[in-house]
């Protein structure tokens, strides 16, 4: 997106990719659709240190402005839920529109370009192993460290910080948690059962499909609430968002026993789930008092994860450079002129649901009009 806008204002542009080709995690996004943006997208749906910082950008480049390129291209696309937009066809229409953009810019793409040193003497050079790049500037959309197999380094921080940028220490992002080992002999043998739930931790929450997996939870309530997690804080599950489970047992009539409770929790979650956690929390006595605990409890399952999945199942890199560092209109270095920062390599993260993406279109394209 960067290399396009700047491109078109009529700049030399070189793109160096490590890889075999372009836009691998394009390509695996929204499970080979692509969830391309959401048409959604408001600044709170991003954290970063600094909430303000992704105003700017956001507000310039916009889905509407996404939209009207995929429109342009003939690409059919469609939402699915909370404003989602993924591809009809396949992720590789995004990929192809990007490079077909690029080709038009008269971007020169350069795969396989390992980079061994960078340097800013008048202008900066980028060594690579057979050939170097001069240029009065450098943008660095480099990623996080999400998902290794794909080629997600460090590189980005280590640039950012040899420059003398500071970085927010990165941690994982939408990533699956890893259950203790109590709760993990209690509730994974379940694996594959999935309920709607409200996920919440440090003021945040989200109601949406939890997953039970073998190591612990997922689903995307659980991975947007890990983006907010550290260990070792709890997050707090409601199991049944908006229903009274124990409101039956005001009829004087209701007989009181467990086969009763099972049967309502029964109807509001999966069969299996709703024997278990009624093993595990079974209620003391049948007293009024007893069932309101019970029911505050349904609303209230609070679970200290061990962990998470780690960088290799994140689908994002919280944390990154500094805001601070950059300025919000452009994405340029306050202190090294030419060195840009854009996309996940930055301390913006979006929730899930196509935010980042957007993010990356955004900065990409406030940089992009800046060079």
């Amino acid at each position: 997106m960067c290399a396009i806008e700047a491109g078109k204002r009529g700049r030399r542009v070189a793109m160096l990719e490590h890889g075999d080709r372009l836009g691998k995690k394009i390509l695996i996004s929204g499970g080979g659709r692509c969830n391309l943006t959401n048409i959604h997208t408001q600044p709170e749906n991003f954290l970063s240190a600094n909430p303000h910082f992704a105003k700017s950008a956001l507000a310039r480049y916009t889905p509407a402005d996404f939209i009207a390129l995929v429109e342009k291209h003939r690409i059919p696309y469609h939402e699915k839920t909370l404003g989602q937009l993924f591809c009809d066809r396949s992720a590789r229409d995004i990929l192809g529109m990007l490079e077909e953009e690029c080709s038009s810019a008269g971007v020169s793409i350069f795969l396989h370009a390992k980079i061994h040193e960078v340097k800013r003497t008048t202008e900066f050079e980028v060594h690579i192993e057979n050939g170097e790049f001069r240029a009065p500037a450098l943008v660095v959309a480099t990623g996080g460290l999400s998902i290794p197999k794909m080629g997600a380094t460090s590189f980005g921080y280590d640039l950012a910080r040899q420059f003398g940028l500071k970085i927010r220490e990165p941690w994982p992002g939408l990533v699956p948690f890893v259950l203790a080992a109590d709760d993990r002999s209690a509730y994974c043998e379940l694996a594959g059962l999935s309920a709607d739930v409200i996920a919440s931790c440090n003021g945040q929450q989200f109601r949406e499909k939890m997953l039970i997996t073998h190591r612990g939870l997922s689903g995307p309530a659980i991975l947007q609430i890990s983006s907010y997690w550290k260990k070792p804080q709890e997050i707090r599950i409601d199991i049944a968002p908006g229903t009274e489970l124990t409101e039956i047992f005001r009829d004087p009539e209701t007989p009181r026993t467990l086969a009763a409770v099972r049967s309502q929790f029964r109807k509001n979650l999966p069969a299996r789930f709703a024997d278990r956690w009624l093993d595990l929390h079974a209620p003391t006595a049948w007293t009024n008092t007893a069932l309101a605990a019970l029911e505050r409890q349904a609303h209230a399952w609070t679970i200290v994860p061990a962990g998470t999945e780690g960088y290799e199942k994140a689908e994002v890199t919280a944390g990154g450079v500094d805001t601070d560092e950059l300025s919000a209109k452009t994405m340029e270095s306050r202190k090294v002129p030419g060195l840009f920062f854009i996309g996940e390599v930055v301390d913006v993260t979006g929730q899930l649901g196509g935010f980042n993406f957007q993010w990356a279109w955004a900065s990409g394209a406030a940089a992009g009009r800046a060079l």
